[in-house]
């Protein structure tokens, strides 16, 4: 999709309205940065009170301008800026920067404030940034633009940056000029009042000078918007995204087992992972993976040479590679072969190579070349710790010279363990396209966000499968659970859900009196397993709730009394309960016995508010909120990420067949998971479910459903 923001990104004149004669002032850095960044466009001051500004001509007011400028910079007092883009308007400006803050980020009366000036921006078909922002950059050099408060002028470059936050502004422009991360353009988007993060995304998408884009943000207003838009702009283009806050799932923790461990941002993982969006935890973390992508190939695959000088740098290069889940690369006979014939007898030539701190400009010019030209090696690490006998520049001159040579499509960075700045020849590195990093850590995060995005490249277009389901029959029963004054639904109606979409489930039957429990009995196998069907029992076992192995009715009727005993409310109702066929599964904690019984596992959903349901798999049954091997997808699910979903939990041993134990059919589980992603979709007013457990059997029609619990939305 293209979105066309040149009014705010490529304007060609500008209107700063607020400029200042003030030193200090941000009408006057404003006005400054962008003759000071040499603007290539025409600059207009409007200030009522000044004539003339650093030499320029300033304007008494917008209707004074000499000609329609692209962009007004509104940087007035707050209960001016309505009045001024009002006067933007009417002169035919079409985009507006508003850089003052106190609106709707304070509450209160700042919530109207922002909505006048919206009204306006509707009203005239302007486009605006802001309010409560930091200003725009864009370092093309038809432009130059500064367009913000920021006392620096980025580095050019092929990387964008979107912030939410204005603070952040200097400290990023700060941290990529000291790193040399030339930067495309940046925007603080601020209250997002009119401009979306989803459509300067999509700007950026066309946008030839921009390779990477990076983001901080703290919300998602439009998720499903923002994925689909991501999920595009990633097959092409890597985003790697800085996400501050929390999700609101926790507080929904007493509605589901699914709500407890969906707390913290375990939704946001999933959201960033079905965008394809890479997921830094730290703006460190971000920058270490920006400078790889920005000026390196992607790795071919995780295998990681790593070459040093020392001892201690290479073991901490290989275990912070290794803690990632990447691989040290091992070498061809004929490589080892090469370095043995080209280091010195006390060099270690397997992975990693060790040159030893005598090793100078042709050592590491021949442990390049090897690495480089060995198959096995998809990216390389050059650690270097400058010791003082050895030429610093040649020895880095000397990679480079190997890189140009033998590169051939590999990734390569180096680690200066020193300071990067004072080593001679770190320039000619960077200047070459080599990033530079301080320490080991830093080169394997970078190596691990560039396989993540390698990853998300190369996973097939996810199909979402249909199946002819009785959607009737549940939207029968959420509607009698509304009218009921309800919000939970278990018991045979929750078992009736399940069977409406196909699900296979055991006999049950509600009883609330020994009547209805005998006429039950009559049309079930035994063994039975009771269930109290109170609502306000989440976790049955934990209150007694669960009656299992009863195997005649005189049995059941004993169990019956005492449930009728513990579970009749103050005010004399009872509930009732469930009873059902009892169907044999083990838990993940107990040992296998070579029997054909299941094993029980959870599939749940909570609606997390920030990116809406979320869908969780794991071992089930009673153990599972103390083991909490779960995973979670954002809803809806493809057949490729329900698979994933469960290979990537540690009981998936368990599931494959374990000590002799015959695996469970996964054809069955997947499907199960795909019917309850399109029950999710067909119905958004649930708010979470469990079916805890699902017993996944090994045979062929026999995995089902033991019980379910759906909770509404209210």
């Amino acid at each position: 999709m293209s979105i066309n923001l040149d009014c705010i990104f490529r304007p060609k004149s500008i209107a700063v309205v607020g400029a200042s004669t003030r030193k200090g002032t941000i009408g006057y850095v404003m006005l400054n940065n962008l003759i000071r960044n040499n603007y290539r466009g025409k600059i207009y001051p409007v200030n009522p009170k000044a004539d003339n500004i650093d030499g320029i001509k300033c304007y008494h007011s917008i209707a004074e301008l000499p000609e329609r400028a692209d962009q007004a910079i509104v940087v007035v007092p707050r209960d001016l800026v309505a009045q001024s883009v009002d006067e933007c308007g009417k002169a035919g400006i079409p985009g507006v920067v508003a850089i003052t803050a106190g609106f709707k980020e304070i509450g209160g009366e700042g919530i109207q404030k922002e909505k006048e000036v919206v009204d306006i921006i509707r009203k005239y078909g302007m486009r605006m940034v802001g309010p409560n922002c930091y200003g725009v950059i864009n370092t093309e050099s038809a432009y130059s633009l500064n367009g913000t408060f920021s006392k620096l002028n980025p580095i050019p470059g092929r990387v964008a940056f979107l912030s939410q936050s204005g603070a952040l502004g200097e400290v990023v422009l700060d941290y990529t000029n000291r790193l040399n991360l030339g930067i495309s353009m940046f925007i603080s988007i601020g209250n997002k009042a009119d401009i979306s993060d989803i459509e300067v995304l999509q700007y950026w998408e066309n946008d030839p000078g921009t390779e990477v884009i990076l983001v901080y943000i703290e919300n998602i207003e439009n998720p499903a918007e923002f994925m689909h838009a991501a999920k595009r702009i990633t097959s092409h283009k890597p985003i790697i995204a800085v996400k501050a806050g929390r999700t609101e799932s926790g507080a929904k923790a007493i509605s589901s087992h699914t709500g407890v461990l969906a707390g913290g941002d375990v939704g946001i993982d999933a959201f960033f992972e079905k965008c394809g969006i890479v997921r830094a935890y730290s703006f460190e973390e971000l920058f270490d993976i920006a400078m790889a992508l920005a000026n390196q190939p992607i790795p071919r695959g995780d295998r990681v040479a790593v070459i040093t000088n020392a001892g201690g740098p290479g073991i901490l290069a290989t275990d912070a590679i290794e803690t990632l889940g990447l691989k040290m690369a091992r070498f061809e006979p004929k490589t080892i072969e090469y370095l043995r014939a080209n280091l010195l007898p006390m060099a270690a030539v397997t992975n990693p190579i060790d040159v030893i701190a005598s090793g100078g400009p042709e050592a590491y010019g021949a442990a390049t070349q090897a690495s480089l030209q060995d198959a096995n090696v998809d990216a390389l690490v050059v650690v270097f710790v400058p010791p003082i006998m050895i030429d610093h520049k040649a020895v880095l001159n000397n990679v480079i010279d190997k890189v140009k040579q033998y590169q051939n499509g590999k990734t390569i960075v180096a680690c200066l363990m020193g300071s990067p700045r004072g080593i001679a020849g770190t320039e000619d590195l960077i200047a070459n396209n080599i990033p530079v990093y301080a320490f080991p850590d830093g080169v394997a995060r970078a190596f691990a966000g560039m396989t993540k995005y390698r990853q998300i490249r190369s996973k097939p277009v996810a199909e979402v499968l249909h199946f002819d389901v009785d959607k009737n029959r549940v939207s029968e029963i959420i509607d009698n659970t509304k009218k009921g004054g309800q919000k939970f639904i278990m018991g045979p109606e929750g078992m009736a859900i399940l069977s409406a979409y196909g699900i296979k489930v055991p006999g049950s039957a509600r009883a609330t009196t020994e009547q209805e429990l005998k006429a039950a009995l009559s049309k079930l196998t035994p063994p039975y397993v009771m269930k109290t069907d109170d609502p306000q029992a989440v976790h049955k076992t934990e209150v007694g709730g669960v009656v299992l192995n009863l195997t005649t009715p005189d049995d059941a009727l004993a169990a019956f009394n005492d449930m009728r005993r513990r579970f009749t409310r103050p005010d004399s109702s009872f509930c009732g309960v469930m009873v059902q066929e009892m169907v044999t599964g083990r838990s993940g904690s107990e040992e296998p016995s070579g029997s054909k019984s299941g094993i029980e596992t959870i599939i749940g959903m909570n609606f997390d508010s920030s990116v809406g349901p979320l869908m969780m798999f794991g071992l089930g049954g009673i153990s599972v909120e103390v083991m909490k091997d779960v995973a979670f997808r954002v809803n809806p699910l493809s057949k490729g990420e329900v698979a994933e979903m469960i290979k990537s939990i540690k009981g998936y041993k368990l599931l494959s067949g374990f000590r002799g134990a015959p695996p469970v059919d996964f054809e069955a589980l997947e499907e199960t998971m795909l019917r309850l992603s399109q029950l999710i979709v067909d119905f958004p007013e649930l708010e979470s479910f469990d079916i805890n457990p699902f017993i996944a059997s090994p045979e062929k029609g026999r995995s089902m459903a033991v019980d379910a619990r759906f909770v509404l939305k209210t």
